[in-house]
């Protein structure tokens, strides 16, 4: 009877530890959802970095536009014809100056036939000056003697004939006899009348027209001769400016045809660059301003020496023509390639913002977070507290770091924005939408 009593005891014991630790399990759940309801009911608000969005209605564009240093002149020196070369003056790299001789051709045969044209010139110029002179004084008077005499004997027959005449008439002589006397005084008068022109030629001298038709011939021996020396003078080659000699490609001996280069010439003088650029950044460009060009590694400063007028048909573009200072001459060389940026204006209504503050949308698209009004009341919410909305913008323009890293610094953007909007500039990968958000740190405005 007494052990019953003492299992029951137990018994009584156990459940009582049993119970004592229900008690205490449930006061401990009920302590730990009431913290857990406490902490349900704190608003989680996330710092971040905002900036305000002021418009803007153009940009400023640096385009950079390649092209080549290229000399003011380069010629390709040759004959204008053929034969061969005899003397060549001149090496790769040589400097020569505007006018000295480069290379000469064979010119024997030119000579000989220079001297047998001035050896005929001189033959017609003497028969020009005896045309000129006149008859001499004693052809004059050989003229005037002969005259005299055909005269006399003319009158010696005119005698002759009147005595025969008388004689026919009293019938002592035949009429054969008499005719024979007539035709001897014909002939008389006949060669009186030739002696007496050639005695007038010679006494009025040489006529015009035979001395202009001598003149003529001299002159066209004077044609042939320049002709010649015309010739003689284009078998040398002379420089046509001061240059350095870029490359010689033939050599002493050789038979050149007309027109083939023998030597490349390169002008010394100021160097000048060629760019392509577009024709509406062509139109704005003015001759004679100032630009910065880059070749290799070092900037110069050239001026705008022109335009040219017509569009490269391959690539759209027309080319400015800049000349470089002459001090340049030395560092930089024809075939350098050179680069020339041109800042522009471009037109366009948006808002610059930080790359910062861009967020991936849906199919390629962008946007941006802003700070809105929270509408939802919370006794517990902290002041300064904002809803997040999402805004889609298109991105313009990006810059990058001036610096050369190549990171985009800024984007130019348009979209749902507004002007004075407030965006959010950093952690927007922490943010969702509708998210409570407070500025930490706010710039007025992102202006260049």
């Amino acid at each position: 009877m007494q052990r019953f009593n003492l299992r029951q005891w137990g018994l009584i014991s156990l459940s009582g530890i049993v119970l004592l630790g229900g008690v205490v399990a449930s006061a401990l759940n009920l302590g730990s959802s009431d913290s857990t309801l406490d902490r349900s009911t704190e608003v989680r608000v996330l710092p971040v970095k905002t900036t305000q969005v002021a418009p803007v209605e153009s940009y400023s564009l640096t385009q950079t536009y390649t092209g080549e240093v290229t000399a003011a002149r380069t010629s390709e020196l040759g004959f204008e014809r053929s034969g061969k070369l005899i003397w060549l003056a001149v090496d790769q790299g040589k400097r020569v100056m505007a006018g000295a001789a480069i290379a000469k051709l064979d010119t024997q045969n030119l000579e000989t036939q220079r001297q047998r044209l001035l050896a005929q010139k001189a033959q017609e110029v003497a028969i020009l000056q005896e045309l000129q002179n006149g008859a001499r004084t004693q052809v004059i008077a050989a003229a005037q003697a002969e005259v005299g005499e055909l005269e006399n004997q003319l009158e010696l027959e005119r005698i002759r004939r009147d005595r025969r005449e008388y004689l026919y008439t009293e019938g002592a002589i035949s009429a054969e006899q008499l005719d024979e006397v007539s035709f001897g005084q014909g002939a008389l008068r006949d060669r009186l009348a030739a002696a007496q022109s050639r005695l007038d030629e010679l006494q009025a001298g040489t006529r015009p027209e035979r001395i202009a038709a001598q003149q003529a011939v001299i002159k066209q021996l004077d044609a042939e001769i320049a002709d010649l020396d015309i010739t003689i003078a284009k078998s040398t080659i002379t420089a046509p400016f001061s240059g350095t000699v870029g490359e010689r490609r033939v050599d002493e001996g050789t038979v050149v045809e007309a027109g083939q280069p023998v030597v490349r010439l390169v002008e010394g003088a100021s160097p000048e660059v060629e760019i392509g650029v577009p024709a509406a950044v062509a139109s704005q460009l003015e001759p004679g301003s100032q630009q910065q060009v880059q070749i290799g590694e070092l900037t110069y400063q050239a001026a705008i020496a022109s335009l040219k007028p017509e569009v490269n048909p391959t690539t759209r573009t027309r080319t400015v023509v800049l000349t470089l200072d002459p001090s340049t001459v030395r560092s930089v060389a024809p075939g350098q390639v050179a680069r020339l940026q041109i800042q522009q204006t471009i037109p366009a209504d948006g808002f610059w913002l930080p790359t910062t503050a861009l967020v991936r949308g849906e199919r390629g698209l962008w946007s941006c977070y802003v700070l809105a009004e929270a509408d939802q009341p919370n006794a517990d919410l902290k002041p300064n507290a904002y809803a997040v909305e999402r805004r889609d913008v298109e991105v313009l323009h990006t810059e990058g770091d001036a610096s050369g890293a190549g990171e985009a610094l800024r984007v130019l953007v348009r979209g749902t924005i507004q002007p004075g909007d407030t965006v959010i500039t950093d952690g927007t990968h922490r943010i969702v939408p509708g998210q409570l958000v407070q500025p930490i740190e706010t710039q007025l405005s992102l202006q260049p």
